[in-house]
């Protein structure tokens, strides 16, 4: 007879699973998943999910403020230093000063955080690729489409509750 622990993972059937659940809540899965699929492909190279987040950013644009990519990345400030400051010490990123304004530090790739972009977009590729399996690309493109104009009419209602005064509330603590 065999362990419990010896035996495979086995998948569940989703769509029975959550066939009565709102497209948030099904969303907010897919994007855990995603988010774990990567980092188990990442984890084989040393960079944490966090770090990834910064690299995507950074390598389509360097010399960006730490601000810039608190905005960019939707993450607190302190959560950005810190994942800077481990990047750093890794020697993928360094912060410089400009002329004219001592306070603020840009963030630039070293070279080794440039090489590791051929390292490591093929992995999120091989990560998209395994989640969407089996999905035509003409349904992959609605997806994508849909998902698009999902995030611009959130953005929106987000624009529109700060224009009348609401506050976004802390979302630690909080389960969705």
């Amino acid at each position: 007879m065999k362990d419990q622990r010896d035996t495979e993972p086995t998948a569940v059937d989703h769509a029975a699973r959550y066939s009565d659940e709102r497209v948030a809540h099904v969303v907010r899965l897919c994007a855990r998943g995603f988010n774990r699929s990567l980092s188990r492909r990442l984890a084989e190279h040393g960079i944490p999910f966090g770090q990834w987040v910064f690299l995507r950013i950074l390598w389509k644009q360097e010399g960006l403020t730490q601000k810039d990519l608190s905005e960019q990345a939707s993450l607190t400030e302190p959560t950005v230093h810190s994942a800077l400051t481990r990047l750093e010490k890794a020697d993928i990123v360094e912060r410089r000063t400009e002329a004219g304004n001592r306070r603020k530090q840009h963030v630039y790739l070293t070279q080794k955080g440039r090489d590791l972009r051929a390292v490591l977009e093929p992995l999120a590729v091989d990560a998209n690729e395994t989640a969407l399996r089996g999905i035509p690309a003409e349904d992959r493109e609605r997806l994508h489409q849909n998902l698009l104009a999902i995030l611009e009419n959130l953005s929106r209602d987000e624009a529109e509750a700060a224009e009348a005064g609401v506050k976004l509330p802390p979302t630690r603590g909080f389960a969705v």
